[in-house]
């Protein structure tokens, strides 16, 4: 057929997000903020690549005191038009971002930055090892001073 084009394939930028695929375990440390009090809780996540190798689509659960307290939904993907990793972030507080977070790889951690009405959120997922990677979501009113809403370490379930 003359004049079809090929569909994209995944770029290597795309394949990288495959070393937080999997199932993990994590222990967090909740920081006291406007949304909810501090405290230790662990967390379930479920990740995969999904859609033609396109997609990080990653699954949370956080459980404090012996019951869920916060889930979250994100997909992520690396856009080749502005050559910026974006991260699609829903979570149980039910606030839906204007636009995705957007960053890049800095050495070993995946930075992801997101505005809103209410603020600036940071996302920074740094990896350990094939087996273990930290997180940490930050919040900044100014995109300046950022301050720690969540940091956990994650460990591969074998």
């Amino acid at each position: 057929m003359a004049g079809h084009l090929d569909a994209p394939t995944p770029l290597e930028e795309h394949r990288k997000l495959a070393v937080f695929a999997g199932e993990w375990n994590g222990e967090e440390m909740v920081y006291p903020s406007r949304w909810t009090a501090g405290g230790p809780a662990s967390s379930h996540v479920v990740a995969r690549i999904a859609l033609n190798g396109f997609y990080l689509i990653q699954d949370s659960v956080q459980t404090r005191d012996g019951k869920e307290s916060f889930a979250t939904h994100g997909v992520f993907t690396y856009d080749r038009d502005d050559r910026a990793y974006k991260l699609f972030w829903h979570d149980s507080l039910g606030y839906y971002p204007p636009s995705p977070a957007s960053g890049g790889w800095a050495g070993k951690s995946l930075i992801l930055v997101r505005g809103s009405l209410r603020g600036n959120a940071r996302h920074v997922y740094e990896v350990v090892d094939d087996n273990t990677y930290n997180m940490k979501i930050q919040f900044s009113p100014d995109a300046e001073g950022w301050a720690d809403v969540l940091t956990g370490v994650y460990r591969r379930v074998h």
